[in-house]
């Protein structure tokens, strides 16, 4: 494939705003929303083989919480410092190529014969999340005709679809044939590589004149001092909805295995259940952040769920699928809005932001995941989801956000 050299010249940042010329383009926000569920369906195999895996290699809690650990701080590191790169020298090329990292990785974990090379699979496929996310979410915001928290919560719903999709394949598929039938999620990655290097040929033709179009009405940012107030608030949001997240992705299969004695299947299909209702919540935020403000969508994720949360370490099975489902969706619609928010308050650095805010996902996950495996190892794991229950209250800092000025023209 040939490019044009001014096609791919790197552009001083520029800050944006919701007046464009351009329309929402469906065709590539949703190519790029599929290409985040195949990217994140891939994802979702390795929690979801976790119990299988603390058999065959005689795992301990804390050494599941390690490999939880290195995937998602191998991502979280690099993805700002890749965001911050791309956002002065565009490097279109990254999507497919990150994918085919992911495709080693994969082949990686399926063939690994020890703990440490479980380790070293889950860093490879955390290096190939990382150099997604920030731009396949740039590509969305592209795309977005200015409607920027649809055009994210499209792109986050196809990742959370994915990683719903991930746990029930990989009951279907790996559990019932063993490590090796993980191989077979290469062929998602092959799809995925297909459909990123059709999304990077748009990008290397229209990309450019459309972070243009967006950029045309300037806007203000947060000054200095309200940007590290909304940085230390988005953090604390961040580390009680990931960390809270955590201990559902890494070990709600555990908790209802030890709380009501199911079997690794019937605890998927409950993973399934909370991720499926994440995927839709998520869907849900963007929209309504558009119409009634990020900081109403972000109050009503976090407080809306506190009772919730509460109550499920003292539900039976069936009110724990009920409450699942609630947290699911109503948590799950904060994560646009609080990526919008931060892209309105610093004009411009699109990449950085989205390689931040989901390098924070990613860390305070993989942080909070090795946390929860060393508490679940000393006290049980029904104690942990009784301490983690008290996490959504955090939410009161949102209070503390700092109102952004993204409709607000220079002069």
């Amino acid at each position: 494939m040939t490019t044009n050299t001014a096609e791919l010249a790197p552009v001083a940042p520029v800050p944006e705003d919701t007046s464009t010329s351009h329309p929402f383009l469906l065709p590539v926000v949703g190519a790029a929303a599929f290409s985040h569920l195949l990217n994140d369906l891939i994802q979702a195999v390795l929690p979801s083989v976790y119990p299988m895996l603390k058999t065959q290699f005689s795992l301990s809690f804390a050494q599941i919480g390690w490999i939880a650990l290195v995937y998602q701080v191998t991502a979280s590191l690099l993805q700002p410092w890749i965001g911050l790169y791309t956002d002065k020298h565009p490097k279109p090329y990254l999507l497919p190529s990150g994918m085919v990292v992911t495709f080693i990785g994969i082949a990686l974990l399926a063939f690994a014969g020890s703990y440490e090379m479980l380790l070293v699979a889950s860093a490879v496929v955390g290096v190939g999340s990382a150099t997604f996310h920030p731009e396949a979410s740039r590509v969305a915001r592209m795309a977005s005709g200015g409607r920027f928290g649809t055009a994210q919560s499209t792109f986050q719903v196809g990742g959370n679809t994915g990683s719903a999709i991930g746990p029930l394949l990989a009951a279907a598929i790996v559990i019932p044939y063993g490590q090796h039938a993980i191989a077979w999620f290469m062929l998602a990655a092959a799809l995925a590589i297909f459909v990123l290097s059709r999304l990077t040929a748009w990008t290397i033709r229209h990309g450019q004149a459309k972070l243009k179009s967006l950029a045309r009405n300037q806007v203000v940012g947060l000054n200095r001092a309200q940007v590290i107030q909304a940085i230390v608030v988005i953090a604390i949001l961040m580390f009680a909805k990931f960390v809270y997240i955590a201990a559902f992705t890494n070990y709600f299969t555990f908790y209802l295995i030890e709380r009501f004695s199911m079997s690794v299947q019937e605890s998927q299909i409950y993973l399934f259940i909370f991720l499926a209702a994440v995927a839709a919540g998520t869907f849900a935020g963007g929209p309504v952040g558009d119409r009634i403000g990020r900081k109403a969508v972000i109050w009503i994720s976090f407080l809306g769920v506190a009772p919730f949360a509460l109550a499920l370490p003292y539900a039976g099975p069936t009110l724990t699928a009920v409450l699942a489902i609630m947290i699911g969706l109503v948590m799950s619609s904060a994560f646009a809005a609080l990526v919008v928010y931060a892209q309105e308050a610093v004009p411009g650095r699109v990449g950085m932001v989205s390689g931040v805010m989901f390098g924070l996902m990613f860390g305070i996950g993989g942080i909070g995941a090795a946390g929860l495996g060393e508490l679940a190892d000393s006290h049980g794991i029904v104690w942990v989801y009784q301490l983690v229950s008290f996490l959504p209250l955090l939410g009161l800092v949102t209070a503390f956000l700092p109102r952004t000025p993204a409709l607000q023209p220079k002069g």
